[in-house]
């Protein structure tokens, strides 16, 4: 009797890239949060806190995205979770730049599209997060 094993090969994120893909979790929330405070209150700093936010949101994840990178071309099997995580990445961080864009705007011009790319970022960054720092896997039957 012979037995195969399939070899399951796993593709952790390091601890750099863990913290800056954390990290990166509640600059976008916070973000989110400093809309919904200037939505209620239309104090103009809450959009200034929401913009430099989303700028150091941006910056972690630009970061963590160069690791996903880094990580998928060192894969032995590209596809999978790998490449869903590297690809919900980009698409969280290409929304927050437009997001960043569109708080550049002056004064209450930022909502409501702001309120919602906050939402919408905040959402996708979270279920990103919960992908990357789970068990990233790139080959193996599990």
């Amino acid at each position: 009797m012979t037995t195969t094993t399939h070899p399951d090969y796993r593709c952790r994120p390091g601890p750099l890239h863990s913290i800056l893909l954390g990290g990166s979790v509640p600059l976008f929330l916070g973000a989110l949060l400093s809309d919904i405070a200037y939505s209620n209150s239309f104090q103009i700093q809450w959009a200034n806190f929401a913009a430099w936010l989303i700028a150091g949101g941006l910056l972690f994840a630009g970061l963590a995205l160069l690791f996903a990178l880094a990580n998928l071309i060192r894969a032995e099997h590209k596809g999978g979770r790998p490449l869903v995580y590297f690809a919900l990445l980009l698409i969280t961080w290409v929304i927050g730049l437009v997001n960043a864009f569109e708080h550049a705007k002056d004064a209450y011009a930022v909502m409501p599209a702001g309120l919602w790319l906050s939402v919408l970022v905040s959402v996708l960054i979270v279920i990103t997060a919960w992908l990357g720092l789970s068990n990233l896997r790139n080959g193996g039957v599990r």
